[in-house]
Formats: C-alpha cells, sequence, structure tokens
C-alpha cells in the first residue's frame, strides 16, 4: 500500500486560505474515484472536493470551520500501487492534525449540481471534478429516525425532493459515503412506502437537559460577519409606515385572475420595487453605495434591487439589475427566476452582486414591526411586514381594510430623517393608489 495526498487546492486568484466547511467521509472509508471527500469555502466560492484516485481514507487533517492554507495536506489516502510520492510528515506539516482526526457531522448541504459555467464551482477545480459514476445503490428502508441529534447528510437537490415529498431525512438510510442521502436512496424510501406516522399522545415530556452545540461555519460564518459589520458601522435609522394595500390587492387579484396560463403569478413584491424605483426618483441618493473609509458616496442612476431570500443554505440576496427599466410583469418573472436558482443552488456569482439597495419580505410570517439590516455598503433597506386586515375610520364610520407596514432602515450619515421619510412617503402613495405604477 501507498500514502495519497490531496493538498488544499487554488481556488482563485489571490486566495490564499480556504475554510473547511463539510467532510464528506471518514478515517477508514473506502472511497472511489470522483467521490466528493470535502467542500471548502472562500469569500468568493464553494467548491467541493472529488478524490483523484480510490483508496482509504487514512487523515482528515483540519476541523470544520478551520481556516487553512492553500497548498497544506487536508486529506490522506492508502492507495494501491505507487502514491503520489509526497512524504506525509513533511507534507501535513503545514496544517495541524488532530489526535483523532474524525468526521464532524454537518447538516449544512454542499452547493452541487450548480451550472459549470457559474463561479460558485471555481474554475480551478472544473477540470478535476468530471461527472461521477453512479454509487451501487443500497436499498435501506428504516422504520424509525436516526439516533438523536445525528443528522442526514444530502444535497440541496434531495433535501428540496424530500420536502416536497413530505419526507424527513432523518427516516431515509444514506448509502452515500459517511451515510450521505441519495437520490436512489430517497426513490428507495418512496418506493417502499414506509412513511412514518406521527402517534398522538397525552404523555407529558420528561424533564430535558440536553444542549446542542454547533460551529458558525460556512455561509452563516459569513452571514454573521456581515450583519455584524453592518450594524457596528452603519447608524441604523428605522422608519415605519403602514400602508393601506387594499387597492392594490383587488388589482394584483385582478391581474392573476386574467393571466394566460404558464405566466407567473403576481405578489405584492413586483409592485412594491416598481414603488421603490419611482420613489428613487425623487430621493436619488436612496440609489447608492458609501465608501466609509474613503469617506466617498456613489449614487447610481441604475436601481439594482437586491432582494434577500431564505435558501436551505442560508440567507441570500440574488439581485434584479436594472429594476428602472422593468415593468411590473417583467419583474415578476425575474424575482421568480431568481429566487428559483438561489434556493436550487444553481445561482452565479454575478447575480448576487451589484445591488444598490435591498428590498426584505417574510411574506406571511413579517409580523407587524420589523428592523432589517442595512446590506453594507448600501445606504438603505426596504422591509416589508404581513398584510392584515384592520378596522380604519373612513367616511365617518370603520371599515375593514387590508393594511400592510413597511419598516425600513436608513444609513443616518448619508440619508437624514426628511430623506427617509419622503422616501417611504411615496412608496406608500403609489401603492395606495396603483395605477400610479403603470403612469411614466
Amino acid at each position: 500500500m501507498a500514502r495519497h495526498t490531496i493538498k488544499m487546492p487554488d481556488v482563485g486568484e489571490g486566495i490564499t486560505e480556504a475554510e473547511i466547511v463539510e467532510w464528506t467521509v471518514a478515517v477508514g472509508d473506502f472511497v472511489k474515484e470522483d467521490d466528493i471527500l470535502a467542500a471548502v469555502m472562500t469569500d468568493k466560492a464553494t467548491v467541493e472536493i472529488p478524490s483523484p484516485v480510490t483508496g482509504t481514507i487514512s487523515a482528515l487533517n483540519g476541523d470544520l470551520g478551520a481556516m487553512t492554507p492553500v497548498g497544506s495536506v487536508i486529506i490522506e489516502l492508502e492507495v494501491d500501487g505507487d502514491g503520489n510520492s509526497v512524504d506525509v510528515e513533511e507534507a501535513a506539516a503545514d496544517v495541524p492534525v488532530p489526535e483523532n482526526p474524525s468526521v464532524v457531522e454537518d447538516s449544512k448541504p454542499s452547493v452541487r449540481d450548480a451550472d459549470p459555467k457559474e463561479p460558485l464551482q471555481a474554475a480551478a477545480m472544473e477540470a478535476m471534478t468530471p461527472v461521477a459514476a453512479p454509487l451501487p445503490t443500497r436499498v435501506v428502508v428504516p422504520s424509525a429516525p436516526r439516533a438523536v441529534g445525528e443528522k442526514p447528510l444530502a444535497s440541496p437537490s434531495v433535501r428540496r425532493r424530500a420536502m416536497d415529498a413530505g419526507v424527513r431525512l432523518a427516516y431515509v438510510a444514506g448509502s452515500g459515503p459517511a451515510g450521505r442521502i441519495t437520490h436512489s436512496d430517497l426513490d428507495a424510501y418512496l418506493d417502499g412506502g414506509n412513511a412514518v406516522t406521527p402517534q398522538l399522545s397525552v404523555a407529558i415530556d420528561p424533564i430535558k437537559t440536553g444542549v446542542e452545540e454547533w460551529k458558525v461555519i460556512g455561509l452563516r460564518r459569513k452571514i454573521a460577519e456581515r450583519m455584524q459589520d453592518a450594524k457596528s458601522r452603519i447608524p441604523h435609522i428605522t422608519y415605519v409606515e403602514e400602508v393601506d394595500v387594499s387597492e392594490l390587492e383587488k388589482l394584483r387579484k385582478h391581474m392573476n385572475d386574467a393571466d394566460k396560463a404558464g405566466q407567473v403569478k403576481l405578489t405584492i413584491l413586483p409592485f412594491v420595487m416598481r414603488a421603490m424605483v419611482l420613489a428613487a426618483r425623487e430621493v436619488p441618493k436612496i440609489s447608492a453605495h458609501f465608501d466609509d473609509e474613503q469617506n466617498v458616496v456613489k449614487q447610481y442612476e441604475a436601481v439594482h434591487i437586491g432582494m434577500a431570500t431564505q435558501t436551505d443554505s442560508g440567507l441570500m440576496v440574488p439581485v434584479v439589475h436594472h429594476a428602472e427599466a422593468r415593468g411590473v410583469r417583467a419583474l415578476a418573472e425575474e424575482i421568480s427566476r431568481l429566487a428559483g436558482i438561489a434556493r436550487d443552488g444553481s445561482i452565479t456569482r454575478e447575480e448576487l452582486t451589484g445591488s444598490t439597495i435591498t428590498l426584505s419580505s417574510l411574506g406571511a410570517m413579517g409580523g407587524i414591526v420589523s428592523t432589517p439590516v442595512i446590506n453594507s455598503p448600501e445606504v438603505a433597506i426596504v422591509g416589508v411586514n404581513k398584510i392584515a386586515v384592520r378596522p380604519v375610520y373612513l367616511d365617518g364610520a370603520f371599515v375593514p381594510r387590508q393594511i400592510m407596514n413597511l419598516s425600513s432602515s436608513f444609513d443616518h450619515r448619508i440619508i437624514d430623517g426628511w430623506d427617509a421619510a419622503v422616501f417611504i412617503q411615496k412608496i406608500k402613495s403609489l401603492l395606495e393608489h396603483p395605477a400610479l405604477l403603470f403612469v411614466e
């Protein structure tokens, strides 16, 4: 037997280190050529590392969340025949090796099945990541969930299929490396029809003392860093206003009823985006970036609207570029497209960058008021709260109306309270008189 080592790849120009965000194998696992061994993340990309050889994992060097220098040995394998003639102890000296290397299972999905031309799969990895041959399917259909605390490993596409089918992945056995659940495993489970029916019980739970601990790594770590930086550097002012969207909801319903088959259904978001574009004409410095290190504001003629989108991998902000050049229907189509590719992991880096102002909405979960955090270096974010029927005093009587609050935050270094109020009041006027959205 010989040794074969795998180093942290150079995943982009200027990148000197990467974060280990997932081990998909454990020490002692037998792997085939092209099996995925790990996922690493930089500021620019998430990259999966395939095995270039067939062999047995002998060491995993580095903990989840560890920042590891490019060129350091991160994986060692025992292989038949000749290894890659690298002295393991010397090559691994750059990285502290745990006394007992082991896999820390993590439920965060890696970016799989992405479009090979998009930057989230780094160009440096394309040549070493051919399409893997399917592994032999091991059909196992358990009748009970996994052990308490054991988290199933699966790609985003498998998780999406399971969610759509109403299947808890904790009940599905995985045949991939480290018990990873494949599409074949999910097919076998569904074919078996062994759905677990919850049992009703009136028993009182015993006192619980368990504590689950998990490390903040990968995309969640990036989100945390950006939010902390934004709140520590930007003096936020939040302005809340209620909007009567009764007429807008009537118009939206009428337009959806009149749509042809196959057209994207209109939500309230494209109307709000259109109102933001028109309101930005009155307060143009709303669509801007502030470089607080150079003390320079870049005010854009274009309005590129980022839309906060929750995905299985965490919060992403796809960007509707040149919203000023799109009508309501075109905005709806672009919103639907971007949300879809963000959730299936095929979105490109260009589609996640370049926003000049952000729109945040939690839909029906939006609550009454929120305090959205500005997406630095932008200077404003518009937050949409849920629509609720409330009594409103009109023409001498209380009548039921559909009311929605806008909770929006502004960088008080650049946007004065007056400017914030003018911007939001313009949006309010446009949404309460929706015909104005279609008049230039």
